[in-house]
């Protein structure tokens, strides 16, 4: 669960975007879509190996 405590002097807004960067960086929405849709685990390691290969043709970018 998560908590985010008002500061002395912390307007309302200042708050709720604090949440909601907590709310990003734990991934709950992400999670939630994920579990939306059956994916064999085929199609899983599938999916994880062309993000592994975009990552490396951008990494090779950015050296040269």
């Amino acid at each position: 669960m998560i908590v985010v405590h008002l500061k002395e002097d912390e307007g309302v807004d200042k708050a709720l975007k604090r949440f909601k960067r907590k709310f990003e960086k734990v991934g709950i929405l992400k999670e939630l879509r994920e579990r939306m849709q059956y994916k064999k685990p085929s199609m899983k390691r599938r999916e994880q190996k062309l993000k592994a290969i975009y990552r490396k043709k951008l990494l090779a970018q950015e050296n040269y």
